[in-house]
């Protein structure tokens, strides 16, 4: 089991963010802001339902890598904190989730 975590991404991408470093991929992203890099999230995000559906396991770990890693960029350039969608998270988890689900009212 791998002790890196979400929270070492995250602090990795503001690393990254934060330089002129012109081969950062992760600078190239922030600089063209929040549309490219939610396009790239929503790229990814397809590319690991594709891979789940075609039950192609080794896909879906490489895939939802790529997913996370965008998904903390949006997060990043949006100026919320991981911390934030984890507390949510809590929230939601603090009851059912059918429960939860009839409390946000919408499917």
């Amino acid at each position: 089991m791998s002790s890196f975590t979400l929270a070492d991404l995250e602090r990795i991408i503001a690393e990254r963010a934060a330089t002129a470093d012109t081969k950062s991929y992760t600078a190239s992203l922030y600089a063209k802001g929040i549309g490219k890099a939610s396009q790239k999230l929503g790229e990814e995000a397809i590319e690991t339902v594709i891979a789940a559906v075609s039950r192609d396991r080794q896909g879906v770990i490489s895939e939802s890598a790529d997913l996370l890693y965008h998904l903390v960029v949006v997060l990043g350039i949006s100026g919320i904190k991981l911390g934030e969608v984890l507390e949510e998270l809590e929230r939601r988890t603090a009851q059912t989730g059918l429960e939860e689900k009839a409390a946000r009212g919408h499917d």
